[in-house]
C-alpha cells in the first residue's frame, strides 16, 4: 500500500546504536577541515575534476561556489583556493560520480525511496534525464525535454485562473534564469513567486527597508577588516558561512574586538585555524571572540534593550555616548525611540535575556569604548514571532553610536544559499514594489497583475485548501525546508501537478501531486552550451556585489539543460502565441537577458560591461552614503516591545539549527563535528539542568511534542545529548524537527518561520 504524503515527508527513523559523544570542539577548521574536504572529493568527485574545480571555484573568471553567499575578496585571492571545507562538499553533492536516470527509477519505487535517509537521499546520483510520475504511478519514468514542457503547459492552461499556481525559487538560481523565471510568471498572470528568503532573512528585509531605507546590509568586506568591533548574533559562521571566518581574523589582526551572542557556543567564533596557513597550522589558529554571550533563546531584544538603558544612562551623564551630529543629521524618531526605552526597567531586561551581569558588563565596555561597529547577524534572529523587533534593535544601537554609513561600520545580515540576495534584486519577490512592475510593462508590453502573491506560507495554505493546484519549485528542497511537514506534505500531494528542477534527488521529489516531473538541470560548475556558445551568467552575494560566474566542467550528461532554458522551453510551451517575448533567444543568448535586467532594474547600468570586471561591481546602497530612502528621508529609531510568551513547568523552548555536516537541507553526513556528535541527527541538546528535572538520563530516546493553537505535533524517536545550553532551552537538527515547527507561529509582517522558538515537551518511551 503506497504510503502517505506524510510519511514520505519524514526523514525515516532508522535504528542506529552507534551514536557517539565527545567534548565539543573549541577550534574550527584546520586539520579536520582538510581532512573532511579532502576525503569528500576523493569519495564522489572524478579524479580529473578535483583540480579544476578547487582552481576555479570562487576565483576571478571562474565559478560561482553553489553554496552560501559570502562574499569573495575584491582584491588578490587565495591561489591555494578560494573555498571551504562545506564549498567542497556542496560541489561533491553537485558534481558526484554516480549518475541516475531511468534505469535508477525503474528499480525503485517512490515508496521504496521514501525509507532512505536524506543523507542517502542525496547521494544516490546525479540526476540524468526528465522523470515523469504518472497518476496512480508507483514509479517514475523517462518523458522527453518536448513532452515535459507541453506536460507543464497543459496542466497551466487549465487552471481557472493564474493565481492556482504557484512558483518558487531556491536561492542558487542565477540572475538570469530568476529573471526570466518571474518574468515567465507574470506575463502567464500571477504574482505566486514564493521563495526560500520567505524563510530566512525575509525578516531582515522589512526590518532594514523601515529603517534604512534598503533591504539589504549596508557593509563591505573591507569594512569588516576595518572594525573596531565586530557583534555576530545569532548565528554559526563556522558552519553555515565558514569564509566569514577569515575575514573575522582580519579583523583581529587590525586590532578589532569581537562579541559572539547565541544561546550554543560555537566552536568557529572561539577560535580558527586557517588550513591555507602553514603557520597558523602549527601555532594553532587564532582566538577569535573576545567574549562570549550565552543569550537565552529569543532572549536578544531583552539584552539588547538592556544595553540601550545602559548607553543611555552613560550619555546622560557624560555627554559622550551617543554620536549626536549623526543622530541631528541623519535619523528621525529618538525622542520617541528614549520615551519607550525609559518605561523598562534594566534589571528585567537582563533577567529575560538570561545573560549573567558580568558578560554584560564586558560587553557594555566594549560597546561604550567603539565607534566603528559592524553587527552581523543570520537566522537565530530572523526566525521568531518577533523577528522584525530584533533587528529593528540592533538598529537602533548602531544609530545611536553613529555606527552606519561609514567605513568599518554598519549592518551585515549573512546570507544563506548563493544567490538569494540577487534572486530578490532581480525580481523574484511576491510583492514587487510597483515602479518594478511599471518598467516591466514598459519593456515588455503586457500588465503584470498587481496584487501581491503567496509568500512561502500562504503557498503551503493556497495548496492544502485546493486554491492551488499546480507548484513548479526551481531548486531547493521545498518539503525539507518549510515548517508543520505534514500539513505542508498534504498541501503538496493536493496539487494537480508537482515540478521540480534539480541536480539530485531530494525528498520533495517523493512527496507529489496526483501527477509529478524531475527536470535535471546543469550544475554550477559545467558549462552551459548554447547556440550563440558558452554562456556566463551572473549572482550577487551577500554584500551586494555581482559577479560572473562561468562553468569549466563537461556537462555529465548531454540530456541536461540549463536553468534558463528549461524556463524558456516552460514559457514558449505555455504562452505559445499569447506571448510578447522572444523566448527562445533569451535562451540562446544570455547577454541579451542582461540588456533585459539592465533596462528594468535600478542599478545594473551597462551590465553586459560591468560583469566583465574580474571581481564584479557594487550595487548602490544608499545606507552605505548615509543616503536613507524611508518615508521620513532618515534612518528611522523604531520602537520594539519584549516578546511576550512563557513556558510552563513541563516546556523548553527549541530551536531548530543546522549540523555541521549540511548546508541548508542538503545532508553532507552523520557527523556534527565541532559539537562532537557523531553517526546521528535525531538528538536533541538539553542542558543537564533540565535533564535532571525530568529524571532524563544521556542518549535516553524521548519523544518531542508541541501544541500550537490547540493542535498537537510530534516527533519520534530522538537521542538527549547533554549539552552547554541556556536552561529552558533545547535545540534540534531540521528538518528532522520542521514537523513540530507550527505554520501559523511566524514573524509579524514578514511571515518568517519561527523554528527558532518553539515550546515542546520532552516524554520519555515508556
Amino acid at each position: 500500500m503506497p504510503k502517505s504524503a506524510q510519511n514520505k515527508a519524514l526523514t525515516p527513523i532508522q535504528e542506529n546504536k552507534t551514536l557517539r559523544i565527545e567534548a565539543p570542539a573549541t577550534n574550527s577548521a584546520g586539520l579536520g577541515g582538510l581532512k573532511a574536504t579532502t576525503t569528500h572529493a576523493l569519495k564522489y568527485i572524478k579524479p580529473g575534476q578535483i583540480l579544476k574545480i578547487t582552481q576555479n571555484i570562487n576565483q576571478k573568471g571562474g565559478f560561482d561556489c553553489p553554496g552560501c553567499a559570502w562574499p569573495d575578496p575584491d582584491d588578490d585571492r587565495s591561489v591555494i583556493g578560494e573555498y571551504c571545507e562545506n564549498g567542497i562538499k556542496a560541489m561533491a553533492e553537485e558534481q558526484q560520480k554516480t549518475l541516475i536516470g531511468a534505469e535508477f527509477f525503474a528499480n525503485n519505487s517512490v515508496d521504496a525511496l521514501a525509507g532512505y535517509s536524506d543523507f542517502e537521499l542525496g547521494k544516490s546520483g546525479r540526476l540524468t534525464e526528465p522523470m515523469y510520475l504518472p497518476e496512480g504511478a508507483t514509479h517514475y519514468e523517462p518523458i522527453s525535454w518536448e513532452a515535459a514542457f507541453n506536460k507543464v503547459a497543459t496542466h497551466l492552461n487549465a487552471l481557472q485562473s493564474p493565481d492556482e499556481a504557484a512558483f518558487y525559487t531556491s536561492g542558487r538560481t542565477t540572475n538570469e534564469a530568476a529573471f526570466l523565471y518571474q518574468l515567465f510568471v507574470r506575463e502567464f498572470g500571477t504574482s505566486n513567486l514564493p521563495d526560500c528568503s520567505n524563510m530566512c532573512h525575509e525578516a531582515s528585509g522589512k526590518a532594514l527597508s523601515e529603517t534604512l531605507g534598503i533591504g539589504k546590509g549596508s557593509v563591505t568586506l573591507k569594512d569588516l577588516h576595518k572594525a573596531e568591533l565586530v557583534i555576530v548574533v545569532g548565528q554559526n559562521p563556522a558552519t553555515n558561512h565558514p569564509r566569514m571566518l577569515s575575514a573575522l581574523e582580519k579583523t583581529k589582526a587590525n586590532g578589532g574586538k569581537i562579541i559572539a551572542i547565541n544561546p550554543l557556543p560555537e566552536a568557529g567564533l572561539m577560535r580558527f585555524t586557517d588550513p591555507k596557513n602553514p603557520i597558523k597550522m602549527l601555532t594553532g589558529g587564532t582566538a577569535l571572540s573576545d567574549v562570549f554571550v550565552p543569550v537565552t533563546i529569543n532572549g536578544d531584544v531583552a539584552f539588547f534593550k538592556a544595553i540601550l538603558l545602559k548607553l543611555l544612562e552613560k550619555e546622560e551623564v557624560t555627554g559622550k555616548v551617543f554620536d549626536k551630529s549623526f543622530i541631528k543629521q541623519h535619523t528621525s524618531g529618538l525622542n520617541e525611540f528614549l520615551e519607550d526605552l525609559k518605561t523598562y526597567n534594566f534589571e528585567a531586561c537582563l533577567k529575560a535575556s538570561g545573560v549573567s551581569k558580568s558578560t554584560f558588563n564586558t560587553v557594555l565596555d566594549l560597546i561604550l569604548k567603539k565607534q566603528k561597529i559592524v553587527i552581523c547577524w543570520a537566522m537565530g534572529l530572523t526566525q521568531h514571532e518577533n523577528a522584525v523587533d530584533n533587528i529593528r534593535e540592533l538598529v537602533n544601537l548602531l544609530l545611536l553610536k553613529g555606527s552606519i554609513g561609514k567605513e568599518g561600520a554598519g549592518t551585515c545580515p549573512v546570507r544563506g544559499h548563493s544567490n538569494v540576495q540577487g534572486d530578490r534584486t532581480v525580481g523574484i519577490w511576491e510583492a514587487a514594489p510597483q515602479a518594478f512592475l511599471d518598467k516591466i510593462e514598459a519593456k515588455f508590453g503586457f500588465k503584470p497583475s498587481k496584487k501581491h502573491g503567496y509568500s512561502v506560507i500562504d503557498a503551503i495554505k493556497a495548496m492544502y485548501n485546493n486554491h492551488v493546484k499546480v507548484f513548479f519549485g526551481m531548486g531547493g528542497n521545498f518539503i525539507s525546508a518549510v515548517p508543520d511537514t505534514a500539513y505542508s506534505a498534504q498541501a503538496l500531494a493536493n496539487c494537480n501537478l508537482t515540478v521540480h528542477v534539480s541536480t539530485k534527488l531530494n525528498r520533495s521529489h517523493l512527496v507529489t501531486g496526483k501527477e509529478a516531473l524531475i527536470l535535471p538541470c546543469l550544475g554550477r560548475a559545467e558549462k552551459d552550451y548554447q547556440k550563440t556558445g558558452i554562456q556566463i551568467q551572473s549572482v550577487e552575494n551577500s554584500m551586494g556585489i555581482v559577479s560572473s560566474t562561468k562553468g569549466i566542467l563537461e556537462p555529465c550528461a548531454n540530456t541536461l539543460l540549463s536553468e534558463v532554458a528549461v524556463v524558456c522551453g516552460v514559457a514558449n510551451a505555455t504562452l505559445k502565441h499569447r506571448t510578447k517575448i522572444n523566448w527562445l533567444g533569451y535562451k540562446d543568448n544570455y547577454a541579451k537577458v542582461r540588456d533585459a535586467i539592465e533596462d528594468v532594474v535600478s542599478g545594473f547600468e551597462n551590465y553586459n560591461e560591468q560583469l566583465k570586471q574580474p571581481a564584479g561591481f557594487y550595487l548602490p546602497n544608499g545606507a552605505r552614503k548615509r543616503e536613507f530612502n524611508t518615508k521620513t528621508g532618515k534612518a528611522n529609531f523604531s520602537i520594539n516591545k519584549l516578546p511576550e510568551w512563557k513556558l510552563k513547568p513541563e516546556e523548553l523552548i527549541m530551536m531548530t539549527i543546522r549540523s555541521h555536516d549540511q548546508f541548508n537541507t542538503t545532508i553532507y553526513g552523520l557527523n556534527d563535528r565541532y559539537r562532537g556528535v557523531f553517526n546521528e541527527r535525531r538528538i536533541i541538546f538539553m542542558n543537564t539542568n533540565d535533564m535532571e528535572k525530568r529524571g532524563l538520563k544521556p542518549q535516553e530516546i524521548v519523544n518531542l511534542k508541541s501544541e500550537y493553537q490547540g493542535v498537537i505535533r510530534e516527533a519520534k524517536q530522538f537521542k538527549i545529548v547533554p549539552y552547554q545550553i541556556p536552561e529552558n532551552c533545547c535545540a534540534t537538527y531540521f528538518p528532522e524537527a520542521n514537523v513540530l515547527v507550527p505554520l501559523n507561529s511566524y514573524a509579524h509582517t514578514a511571515k518568517t518561520p519561527a523554528s527558532k522558538s518553539v515550546k515542546i515537551t520532552v516524554e520519555p518511551i515508556s
